[in-house]
């Protein structure tokens, strides 16, 4: 069987990409398709490689049953291009930042803003909650469930998955 390989991309790979990971997997797992896809998560800028997420990203996850401690932060890399079926961006500048590392245009349209999954929600970037407090981490963790609710029935809809 082929999977679906999906990596969320945001800029240190500590907040919303392994969230993003996260709540993608939990959702998996409720509807019995972790066997049909890859995911991972990475960022765009390799601040934070091998850390773990945030533990205020931890906190946040673990109060809706999802759980990040194992992940570790890594950078994008240009296999990745290769590699995945969709780049999921967080925000305008990973978006920008992964369209210019990509190496051959022809994998330019697997690179998405992950909150058009999401398009009720009017935004397109999911906001940076590491300078923020507490609030910021659950409006994050909102948006993610919505836009993965939205990517996982946009999959279904283009015959991805049944």
């Amino acid at each position: 069987m082929v999977k679906i390989k999906v990596l969320f991309v945001c800029m240190g790979n500590i907040c919303r990409s392994p969230t993003a990971e996260g709540v993608f997997a939990k959702l998996l797992k409720e509807h019995d398709l972790e066997e049909y896809f890859t995911i991972d998560s990475a960022g765009t800028h390799a601040y934070h490689v091998g850390e773990p997420p945030d533990l205020r990203a931890q906190k946040a996850a673990l109060d809706r049953g999802i759980e990040l401690i194992n992940l570790r932060a890594r950078k994008v890399a240009l296999e990745d291009f290769e590699e995945f079926d969709f780049l999921l961006a967080m925000d305008s500048d990973n978006y920008s930042a992964l369209i210019d590392a990509c190496p051959d245009d022809t994998h330019k349209v697997k690179i998405k803003y992950f909150l058009d999954y999401a398009s009720h929600l009017g935004e397109r970037n999911v906001p940076d909650p590491y300078y923020g407090g507490k609030y910021g981490f659950e409006r994050v963790l909102d948006m993610i469930e919505e836009a993965s609710a939205g990517f996982l029935k946009a999959l279904r809809e283009t015959g991805h998955i049944v």
